[in-house]
Formats: C-alpha cells, structure tokens, sequence
C-alpha cells in the first residue's frame, strides 16, 4: 500500500467531515490556538497538509500558511478552500520537498509522521523540517502512543474504535515496528455490505522520536497528553512533542 494510491480521489473526496471526529471543534481549536501560540508572530509549514483541515483555520486566525502534501487529489479539495496565493502548496513527499525561506513553525499532525514505513525515512523527515526552521524555531509532533499493553502473547489485532456502522482494528507486526489501520463501515440499514479503508504507519516511542529530533539539531521543549496541555503520563494514548532548533544539522 503507497501513500499516493491510498490517498486517492475517492478518499480526499470523502475526507473532510464538517463538525465531527476530527472535523470537532472541540479538536479543532484546541490544536490551532496551540499552533498560534508557537508561530510567535512568524510563517507555519504544515508537512501532510491534507485538504486543509488544521491549516484553513490557523490561517484565518492570521498565521501564513504552506504545505507539503504528497497526495494530489487531496490538494484538489484544498484548492475549494483557498488558492495557492493564499496557501502555496508543494506536491511531493515530506523527506524531500521544500519550499523557499524560512519558517518560525513545522508541525505534522494527527499522526502523519507515522505513515513513513521506516526508521531512516522518519529521522529525514526531522531533518527536513529543520532545514525549513529559523534558529529557535519550532518542530510539532502530533503522535499516538503504541498501545502494545492490549496485546496478550500470540495476538496480532487490537480493536481501537467501535461505534453504530463502524468498527477500527489496528494490526501489529512487532519484529518491523509497523501497524496496519483498518477502518470499517458498515450499511446503516442492516445490509450485508462493508466498507474498508487500511492504512499502514510504522509506530514510534517517544523516546525514539527524541532521539530522532536530536540527529536533526533539535531538542524536546515540551510534551503533553493533548493540545490543552494536559500532563502526559504513562496512560496517555497520545502527546503532542514540541522541539525546538538548537543547531543546523
């Protein structure tokens, strides 16, 4: 499964859900009144910038905002949102494409650095993102903690969502470090039909992502269970890691 095939049209089409899951408000503003807070005044880059849902509104509330997004398709539906004078966008791959000056904020959110399948790929996208950073600027990770603790010895599978038409299942290949997401919908009605849409990540620890930041010249600032600022700990399911440049890589 690639990326670019995964995020196809019939997937940006049906991507964006006004008012719900991650579409919430209560998701929403959190994550954008933290974002504003860490552009301090300076220009955003959002890698997987998707169909703008974090970046349409961090722009309304006056950060200048550019992306990277690898999938095509998923710029399209941007496009309906704002134009490329207002939010220039490159098509390519968050370990490689850049875009022109430098940027006071990074962020990668709702756990798009997970879906580079590899370790190295992962560390270059640090390095990426520091190439794009001022000095003292800002890299933001948002990322799910691996729910390894569900798994008893021999199962594979882990029920992560479940809800009237839909039930998600995550996958785990340990020996790789990788997951596969399996999202099913299911017919209102009763019928007999079934919806999936699989995506696969390569999942990574904390600790592992602080390493990572460091071979990119940067070091952890801070780390919450959320974007409110609630203390992370050791039941967290996710965290939102904050690193900031110390020195060009």
């Amino acid at each position: 499964m690639l990326q670019n095939e995964i995020w196809d049209d019939q997937a940006a089409q049906s991507y964006d859900t006004p008012g719900t899951g991650m579409f919430a408000s209560e998701v929403l503003e959190p994550t954008v009144d933290r974002l504003v807070e860490l552009a301090a005044g300076g220009r955003a880059l959002e890698f997987a910038i998707g169909t703008g849902r974090v970046a349409v509104p961090l722009a309304e509330r006056g950060v200048p905002v550019s992306g990277i997004e690898l999938s095509k398709p998923m710029v399209d539906e941007l496009r309906n949102k704002a134009d490329e004078a207002a939010m220039p966008v490159v098509v390519g791959d968050m370990v490689t494409a850049g875009l022109p000056g430098e940027f006071q904020l990074v962020y990668l959110v709702y756990n798009g650095i997970s879906v580079l399948l590899t370790q190295a790929e992962q560390v270059a996208c640090f390095r990426n993102a520091a190439r794009h950073l001022a000095q003292g600027g800002r890299f933001v990770i948002e990322l799910w903690v691996p729910e390894l603790r569900k798994l008893p010895p021999g199962q594979q599978a882990v029920v992560f969502g479940s809800a009237p038409g839909y039930v998600g299942l995550d996958t785990y290949d340990v020996l790789r470090q990788q997951v596969v997401s399996h999202h099913f919908g299911f017919d209102a009605e009763g019928g007999r039909e079934a919806r999936l849409f699989r995506s696969p990540h390569r999942y990574i620890w904390p600790a592992e992502l602080d390493l990572m930041a460091e071979l990119a010249g940067m070091t952890l600032e801070s780390r919450h269970a959320d974007w409110t600022g609630e203390e992370f700990t050791a039941e967290s399911r996710s965290h939102v890691s904050v690193y900031r440049t110390t020195e060009r890589p």
